[in-house]
C-alpha cells in the first residue's frame, strides 16, 4: 500500500481538559487512486488529513508513506516531507494577494527540482488567460484553480483537499471535480478529498466515513460515477 496508517490517534489538551479527535485509525491508500473522507463537522476528517501531510503530529500509531514512517520524523525531515511528496488544497485559497496567478504559482515551483511546466498547468486548467490577474481580479472557481496549480506545480506524489469545493457555487464546485478527476487521470497522483458532501463519494475508489474520530466505514468503491455526472 502506498500509504498506511496503524493505531493512530491524535488529542489535543485545552484548559486542563483533553479531546480525542483521531481514535485509534487504521486504512490504507492505494498509489494514483482518489479517496474521499467523509464525516459531520468535528468527526476528525481534517485532523486526519493534517497527520497525513505532516501539518500535525500524532499521539501514537504509525504513519507510512511510501514505505517511510513520518510519523517519527524530526521537524526538518517533516519539512522536507511536505516539500517533495504533498499538495495542499485548502477551502480558503490563502493566494498572494499582490502576486499574479503565474508569480503565485512559481512561488511553489522553486521548492522543488522536479516541477511541472507553469504553461501546461495554465493551460489544463484554463487559466492561461488569466495569468497575469491578481487575486481579487478572479471568480472564487479561477482562484480556487489557481491554488490548484500551486499545489500541482511541485509535481507532489500526494494531493490533500481539505473541502476544496466549500467556498465554491455548485458549477465552480462540479468543474473543480472534473478537473481533480482529470490530473488524477493523467498525473496519476494519490488524491484524498476532505468532504462532508456524500454525494461526491461516486467518484471515488475508496471511501472512509468518520464519526467522533473512529473510522465507521471504511471501503472500495466498485462503481464509479464520472464527476461530471454528480449531482447535489
Amino acid at each position: 500500500m502506498y500509504i498506511t496508517l496503524k493505531d493512530v490517534s491524535k488529542s489535543y489538551a485545552a484548559d486542563n481538559n483533553s479531546t480525542l479527535v483521531l481514535n485509534n485509525i487504521t486504512t490504507k491508500f492505494d498509489k494514483g487512486t482518489i479517496s474521499l473522507i467523509l464525516g459531520p463537522s468535528g468527526s476528525g476528517k481534517s485532523t486526519l488529513l493534517n497527520v497525513i501531510g505532516g501539518l500535525d503530529t500524532i499521539d501514537k500509531g504509525i504513519i507510512q508513506v511510501e514505505g517511510m514512517d513520518i510519523s517519527s520524523l524530526p521537524a526538518k525531515e517533516l519539512v522536507t516531507y511536505r516539500r517533495n511528496k504533498i499538495g495542499f488544497i485548502f477551502q480558503l485559497y490563502n493566494l498572494v494577494p499582490d502576486l499574479t496567478v503565474r508569480e503565485n504559482i512559481l512561488v511553489c515551483k522553486h521548492l522543488t527540482k522536479s516541477s511541472l511546466d507553469v504553461d501546461e498547468l495554465l493551460d489544463i486548467l484554463e487559466m492561461t488567460p488569466h495569468a497575469r490577474k491578481f487575486p481579487h481580479q478572479l471568480s472564487g472557481g479561477q482562484q480556487q484553480r489557481c491554488a490548484v496549480a500551486r499545489a500541482l506545480v511541485k509535481n507532489p506524489s500526494v494531493l490533500l483537499c481539505d473541502e476544496p469545493t466549500g467556498a465554491l457555487d455548485y458549477k465552480s464546485s462540479k468543474e473543480l471535480l472534473v478537473l481533480l478527476e482529470s490530473i488524477n487521470r493523467k498525473y496519476k497522483t494519490t488524491a484524498i478529498i476532505v468532504t462532508h458532501n456524500e454525494a461526491l463519494k461516486g467518484m471515488a475508489h475508496h471511501i472512509i466515513k468518520l464519526k467522533d474520530g473512529a473510522i465507521r466505514q471504511d471501503y472500495a468503491n466498485e462503481t464509479l460515477t464520472p464527476a461530471i455526472e454528480l449531482e447535489w
